[in-house]
């Protein structure tokens, strides 16, 4: 087992609970820091790494929803599980469309709560294990350098491109042979504050079939799946 211990972010302002849950947490195994307000905990997070945030919607000053929102628009996307006393299913349906993983309604079992954390700690870790792609990137007659935001074609042609083109190329390829959703390049790229239509990312993709490919009405490379997503094979 590796020496690192795996680090979650406790965010609940009730005392009792919160050290309920941080000695069952510790006593897994976890290294746990505390943030009682989601001021303080925006702040930790900006600063340090985090596999798992557990994080309760009532928090004085700024709530879980608020945060939740927050940590997504700056494409972080550690995993959160929301703690709430709400049980609606609208209460649900907003902290999942907010960017939360799960949602646990209080009061609730210990053991699954354990169980939650350790599936989404996992779930995590095997996303982050896909292909890791440098400054520069290349595949067939093109390269890419995602740094300066310039593409060059198999003609060789150099072509300057947007920051949201360089984010979205590089979301594809780092999930190469995979549909990407469309809901995940919505958070990646554009964050949760803004939502474009589903032409506007059309319209990307047909711009690196003009830029990449041979023949753009038969791509090899950049593809979309019809009321799923995109992809990128190689």
């Amino acid at each position: 087992m590796s020496a690192q211990k795996l680090s979650i972010l406790l965010v609940e302002d009730e005392e009792n609970l919160h050290e309920a849950l941080k000695l069952n947490l510790e006593l897994e195994g976890y290294e746990i820091s505390s943030a009682f307000d989601g001021t303080e905990a925006i702040k930790k997070i900006e600063e340090e790494y985090f596999d798992l945030i557990i994080l309760d919607v009532m928090l004085p000053g700024l709530d879980g929803i608020s945060v939740t929102e927050n940590i997504r628009i700056q494409n972080n996307e550690v995993p959160i599980l929301i703690l709430s006393a709400k049980n609606s299913s609208s209460d649900r349906v907003l902290g999942l469309k907010k960017g939360a993983d799960d949602y646990m309604v209080k009061p609730f079992n210990l053991e699954e709560l354990l169980l939650r954390v350790h599936k989404l700690i996992e779930k995590n870790k095997k996303l982050q294990e896909k292909d890791f792609v440098g400054d520069i990137y290349s595949f067939g007659k093109n390269t890419i350098d995602f740094k300066a935001q310039e593409v060059f074609t198999r003609k060789g042609e150099r072509i300057q491109i947007s920051k949201k083109e360089a984010m979205l190329l590089k979301l594809l390829i780092e999930n190469k042979n995979e549909v990407v959703p469309r809901e995940k390049i919505l958070q990646a790229v554009w964050g949760y504050n803004v939502y474009p239509t589903t032409r506007t990312i059309d319209n990307f993709i047909l711009n690196f079939r003009k830029y990449f490919e041979e023949d753009s009405r038969n791509p090899l490379y950049f593809h979309s799946v019809r009321g799923v997503g995109y992809k990128y094979t190689e």
